[in-house]
């Protein structure tokens, strides 16, 4: 019996559209599932006629495939994945390849990429993005782990992945162990981020009396091929919008609950973010705003509560320069969060050694994932240009539109909250870039005075007023202060350690 080129574990929706996008690309693959009943339907379904190969149990799979065997898990995350892992290893020879391409925890792909190695097999923790229409016609690829495992892959990836608007795969080798699910966990946080900034911008729009078509009318310009905005996630809330509630004259988007889940990627990046000591507000916003959304009874419960007393302010607006502000401000927003993104990616290849092109990253989102979007052209070439940049902000490319517009986020913000809308991840990007450009935070002299008064915990000085620099000894040491605060004179001390 011919052997097949690579196997697939899961018959989910995922797992059925990249085995089908694999299969169309000339491979033959073989697929399987826990429940045998879903391997049949699809292998007599949609798989039906097609080089793809069913298997009713793990021997039987493993046996069907050509060595090195390459298995890619499309299973749930967490304790599946390493059932799975655990099951496979019987059959497998050493040198043989497990691919996870779930969305799984980058410490747990750590984990298993140093289990399986010292076992002699090879492990990549691949991060796919672009949903359903993505796994089928073409996703985003993240794949990490040793590259003499990428090597045995890379055709195959190369074959299946989105291409750019330049015809250029959109998948490359992220770094070992980890790196390429951490990548894709960012993905994820940096897709909450544009999510939440883009409905908050309909939020405010509607609160001003714009009915559902209305704004999508104005997402799908915003969408035009020359726009700055013009992203995957405009063009669906453009087309989402639209949308009728069946059988009534009622859009669906205001008969759908206003509840959003998660599935955790967004909060493991806001953790490791903590982790690292890398501010992401914005992100950090979206996960907050999806978390109080799920919490329907109490806002149901608060809205009635007479905690806001006064009406939100009504004001007359310029329609047209009011939908160039809100343009404008998304725009900067959305340079705000990605700066946000980029700079935790940053910090982890330092921590974990993960070696992140971030150039290169930018470019293999251009399509198939679900934050494609025309800007990250643009984001590629900044890095192409100077990857040592400190900041994303601090490309001119967008140094230059933030400097001269930064205003209009603040207005935007300003005006949210007179017509009552909410606008968490608009407000914290402008704060991130205010913080970010702020040569003293004098909050941050106030807490440090505070904890050293409180805890003797100490504190560092600045040389003045036009001397923001941090002071340091002669050795090039940060010098340390306390002041005893409980004695009369409040004497100042250095502290050395």
């Amino acid at each position: 019996m011919e052997k097949a080129n690579i196997g697939v574990i899961g018959m989910e929706v995922m797992g059925k559209s990249l085995a089908l996008n694999i299969e169309s690309k000339g491979y033959s693959v073989a697929v399987y599932n826990r429940t045998g009943a879903k391997t049949r339907a699809f292998v007599e379904g949609p798989a039906k006629g097609k080089k793809v190969i069913g298997a009713y149990d793990l021997k039987n799979f493993i046996a069907s495939l050509e060595s090195p065997r390459k298995i890619l898990l499309m299973v749930k995350v967490g304790e599946p994945v390493d059932n799975f892992i655990n099951q496979l290893i019987p059959f497998l020879d050493k040198g043989d390849l497990i691919i996870d391409g779930g969305n799984s925890y980058f410490k747990d792909t750590i984990r298993r990429n140093n289990e399986l190695t010292k076992k002699g097999f090879l492990f990549i923790g691949t991060g796919v993005s672009g949903g359903e229409e993505g796994a089928l016609k073409g996703p985003s690829m993240m794949p990490g782990g040793e590259k003499e495992a990428y090597s045995l892959v890379e055709e195959i990836f190369k074959d299946i992945s989105g291409k750019a608007s330049d015809g250029e795969p959109c998948v490359a080798y992220i770094g070992p162990d980890g790196a390429g699910h951490f990548v894709k966990m960012v993905h994820n946080g940096i897709e909450y981020g544009d999510m939440q900034l883009i409905g908050e911008c309909a939020w405010f729009f509607k609160k001003l009396g714009m009915e559902s078509a209305e704004i999508a009318s104005l997402m799908a310009k915003w969408n035009g091929e020359n726009d700055i905005l013009r992203s995957y996630l405009v063009e669906i809330t453009a087309d989402g919008l639209r949308e009728k509630h069946k059988g009534t004259d009622e859009y669906l988007v205001d008969r759908v609950a206003d509840i959003t889940r998660m599935k955790g990627t967004g909060t493991w990046t806001v953790q490791s973010a903590l982790e690292l000591l890398v501010p992401i507000p914005t992100i950090a916003a979206a996960v907050f705003s999806r978390e109080m959304s799920q919490d329907k009874d109490l806002r149901l419960k608060m809205s009635g509560a007479g905690l806001i007393n006064q009406a939100p302010t009504k004001r007359s607006f310029h329609r047209g320069e009011l939908i160039e502000l809100a343009h404008d401000a998304l725009y900067i927003a959305k340079i705000s969060s990605y700066a946000q993104g980029t700079a935790l990616l940053k910090a982890a290849s330092d921590k974990y050694k993960f070696n992140l092109n971030l150039g290169e990253i930018a470019k293999i989102w251009r399509a198939g994932c679900i934050i494609r979007a025309q800007f990250l052209d643009e984001i590629a070439q900044v890095y192409r240009e100077d990857e040592n940049l400190p900041n994303l902000l601090a490309a001119p490319k967008f140094s230059k539109f933030v400097s001269k517009n930064l205003e209009k986020l603040g207005l935007l913000v300003q005006m949210a909250h007179q017509v009552g809308v909410p606008s968490l991840a608009m407000d914290s990007a402008y704060d991130y870039i205010l913080q970010l450009c702020s040569p003293v935070m004098f909050s941050a002299q106030v807490a440090a005075l505070q904890r050293d008064y409180f805890g003797a915990h100490g504190y560092f000085k600045i040389g003045g007023a036009n001397k923001p620099e941090v002071i340091i000894s002669p050795e090039g040491k940060v010098r340390e202060f306390h002041t005893e605060w409980m004695l009369p004179d409040r004497p100042e001390k250095e502290i050395t350690k």
